[in-house]
């Protein structure tokens, strides 16, 4: 008996020493109660060592006492298993939200920003065209009058120039064109010509006929790009008939002769 004292005395002074040391560590307490049980169940088999040798036994008894055994064994071991932290879906899904709603918001206020930035980029577009348009319309007036055309551009039409130049700009936006053509030093070229001389080389009826069938024209040096039909013939699908005219009015207003635009050939 004495035996028995001692050995326990021994696991419960270790135990608290383990105990005592994972809560200095920061452990959670399940864990150091862990520690604790792993100490006393140590003392406990140390105690079973010593105890008495049991008579041989077998039959129904045999039987009974190992059922009875795997019956403690089971459930101490459920018992202490439940004790363990359990993974609970929502409550890591809680956590990863928890990490990744800063970083989300912080995204999406940058995305409203990058937006509004774009649209005032585009409005200042559209105002500089609106200008040059009305400017175009007062150098002509007077030739027309001088030719007998007749009185000026009434503001009415000045305004729906301005409105079509608009349109026309937002259809280049919304069609995404930049991705192949570059146009005021934006954009790419490396799939389709650069435009900014355009209006020198196509009317607006001929640039409209290559947007609704690409292949009514093919551009100097943009072969390859031309047999791979890198130009969708999808705008005719997509597109109004006046939006068509408006990109196309509006492109024809290019007519920057120091860019090198490459020639159109016609092909149908």
């Amino acid at each position: 008996m004495g035996n028995v004292i001692k050995k326990s005395i021994v696991g419960i002074v270790v135990g608290g020493i383990l105990f005592g040391a994972t809560n200095a560590l920061g452990f959670p307490f399940v864990f150091q109660a862990l520690f604790f049980g792993y100490a006393m169940l140590g003392a406990i088999v140390f105690i079973i060592l010593d105890l008495p040798t049991l008579k041989p036994f077998g039959g129904v008894k045999a039987v009974g006492a190992l059922i009875v055994f795997y019956s403690i064994l089971s459930v101490t071991f459920i018992a202490v298993g439940s004790m363990w932290p359990q993974y609970d879906p929502e409550d890591e899904k809680g956590k990863i939200d928890k990490i990744l709603k800063p970083k989300r918001e912080q995204y999406e206020a940058g995305k409203v920003d990058v937006l509004l930035q774009r649209a005032k980029a585009l409005d200042e577009k559209a105002k500089e065209l609106t200008a040059r348009l009305q400017a175009l319309g007062a150098a002509q007036a007077p030739a027309d009058q001088k030719a007998g055309g007749g009185a000026a551009p009434s503001a009415t039409t000045a305004a729906a120039s301005g409105d079509l130049a608009k349109l026309g700009e937002e259809q280049w936006q919304l069609q995404e064109c930049y991705n192949c053509h570059k146009l005021n030093g934006e954009g790419g070229k490396k799939r389709g010509p650069e435009l900014d001389n355009i209006g020198n080389l196509l009317t607006a009826e001929e640039i409209a006929k290559k947007i609704l069938d690409p292949k009514s024209y093919k551009a100097e040096g943009f072969e390859k790009e031309f047999e791979k039909g890198k130009m969708p013939d999808k705008y005719k699908d997509l597109m109004e008939p006046g939006d068509v005219q408006a990109l196309a009015g509006w492109l024809a207003g290019y007519k920057n002769a120091s860019v090198n635009t490459p020639k159109p050939i016609k092909m149908k």
